[in-house]
């Protein structure tokens, strides 16, 4: 089992920049593909950005392509989100998701089996 906790939200101006981070803890984390979510108030929780056990491939929704960036370091148990060029429409609460599952559809919630609690993003215009 692992344990997720995010950190780094917070208020920012359009335009801004924020990262995100996601701490694991407890089994092996090179063990995990990592996926970030993000959920608006009244919407449906979406897909943002996942990254393969070694970091080889990510992926990334259309609406953040070019400005958002996952990353992770096995070493240090971390999954990074760089937000770079905000909008208004990024507000959400984002979460940071893990699957250990061998075949999973990365953009699928329901593909994860461990989730985070959840860290604020307010972007003002």
């Amino acid at each position: 089992q692992v344990q997720l906790v995010e950190s780094g939200g917070g208020l920012v101006q359009a335009g801004g920049s924020l990262r995100l981070s996601c701490a694991a803890s407890g089994r092996t984390f090179s063990s995990y593909a990592m996926g970030w979510f993000r959920q608006a108030p009244g919407k449906e929780r979406e897909f943002v950005a996942a990254i393969t056990r070694r970091g080889g491939t990510t992926y990334y929704v259309d609406s953040v392509k070019g400005r958002f960036t996952i990353s992770r370091d096995n070493a240090k148990n971390t999954v990074w989100l760089q937000m770079n060029s905000l909008k208004p429409e990024d507000t959400a609460v984002y979460y940071c998701a893990a699957t250990s599952d061998s075949y999973y559809y990365y953009a699928s919630s329901a593909s994860y089996n461990y989730w985070g609690q959840g860290t604020q993003v307010t972007v003002s215009s």
